[in-house]
């Protein structure tokens, strides 16, 4: 019996950039960041980035572990980056109902949002934040400061660009003077139109700021834009559609909103468990037509397409996907949620037991146990020797058990 075999997806985007990936570098210029992207992905979890080999203490069995990318753009590099993640908002949460709200920029926008992914994406996340936070403090609404955090997403479900905020927003904010907590009225966060009208209205005046300031990339079919006239009569045609914004309570409370979050926080352009052949140059992939969310379709691109939309959404390096804001604003989001609390009566959390290791992290996090032997059950699996990184074949195991 050989070293166990790591459960994995028939078809992984790693294997469509190993088989496909060469060619494509050769073919088209890639920016450094998704040519690092890409040497990532093609090499995690294999020998090119090293490991170790554990051996079952009761049974022999011996198995080969290799070590992860961890990239933020690698489809098998998320789950125990999210668990973690997910383990220290738990401190953060509030007794109080959650909204979901979402900043959509139009489709007519997404090309040059992709020219422009610094500019433009920290543009969205500065006017969906302004938004949120101007109409809660209008006494007219909310009255209150609020806080909450933002996630973006550049991705529909076909790969093409559709860049969109997700914005996790707890059901009402401190009043002004910070002496009470104003909730807001049970299932309604918001107006989404007053919401929507702002949010297009500030970008729009961002946008325009960009260009004046001559920020803006304008290049292939965008070219025309850099006319000042041509600029304009585009940015009339935005201010003239509705902009998509939507608010709805994600789950009955608290203790569903971090179950809820994890949807969000550390997805990627594509999961490798909807990823379903590689067959003959193409890669068929299942997908969900937002006309139609409850009928899954199967979509199929070659190769090369593949690999193209899916580095569209390799972000700028350093660029921070997950920001906070208002009473969550990093510097001094303890005081304020400790402020909270005390409004709301609400005992501060317990803190977490660190585990001793990352075995113990792992399992507790994610509910699967690197420790047990896959085999017999019984034994502990124990580290026996360090593989350094390698470009060659493999280590061959002789199995003993």
């Amino acid at each position: 019996m050989g070293p166990t075999p790591v459960v994995r997806p028939t078809v992984e985007v790693a294997d469509v950039f190993r088989r496909y990936g060469p060619a494509y570098r050769r073919a088209h210029g890639l920016s450094s960041e998704q040519q690092r992207v890409m040497q990532a992905i093609e090499r995690c979890r294999t020998a090119a980035l090293g490991g170790h080999i554990e051996e079952c203490d009761h049974c022999g069995h011996q198995r080969i572990s290799y070590n992860s990318c961890r990239n933020r753009h690698c489809p098998k590099c998320q789950s125990l980056a999210r668990a973690e993640w997910l383990e220290e908002r738990q401190a953060e949460l509030l007794p109080v109902e959650y909204f979901h709200v979402v900043f959509t920029l139009p489709q007519a926008l997404a090309e040059l949002a992709w020219q422009n992914q610094r500019e433009l994406y920290g543009l969205l996340f500065r006017t969906a934040a302004q938004t949120l936070e101007t109409i809660a403090a209008d006494p007219q609404h909310l009255g209150a400061r609020i806080g909450f955090l933002a996630v973006l997403h550049t991705w529909g479900q076909n790969l093409l660009p559709h860049p969109h905020l997700h914005c996790l927003v707890p059901g009402g904010g401190l009043a002004p003077d910070g002496r009470r907590w104003i909730a807001c009225r049970p299932g309604f966060f918001l107006p989404v139109r007053v919401l929507s009208r702002l949010f297009r209205r500030r970008f729009l005046e961002g946008l325009e700021k960009l260009f004046r300031k001559g920020r803006l990339q304008l290049a292939g079919a965008l070219q025309p834009l850099a006319d000042p006239g041509t600029f304009a009569r585009r940015m009339a045609e935005l201010r003239a559609v509705e902009w998509v914004v939507y608010a709805k309570p994600p789950c009955a409370g608290p203790a569903q909103v971090l179950e809820y979050l994890g949807r969000y926080t550390h997805r990627v352009a594509i999961a490798n468990h909807r990823l379903r052949s590689l067959e003959e140059g193409q890669v068929s992939f299942q997908w969900r037509d937002y006309r139609h969310p409850q009928r899954p379709q199967l979509m199929r691109l070659e190769a090369a397409e593949f690999i193209r939309r899916f580095l569209l959404h390799v972000l700028p390096r350093r660029f921070q996907r997950i920001r906070y804001y208002g009473l969550l604003r990093r510097r001094d989001r303890r005081r304020q949620l400790a402020l909270c609390r005390q409004l709301l009566s609400a005992p501060a959390p317990a803190p977490a037991p660190a585990p001793a290791s990352y075995q113990e992290r792992y399992e507790k996090l994610t509910g699967q146990s690197l420790w047990e032997c896959p085999v017999c059950h019984q034994g502990r699996m124990i580290r026996i020797e360090r593989l350094s990184p390698s470009h060659g074949p493999p280590p061959t195991i002789n199995d003993s058990s």
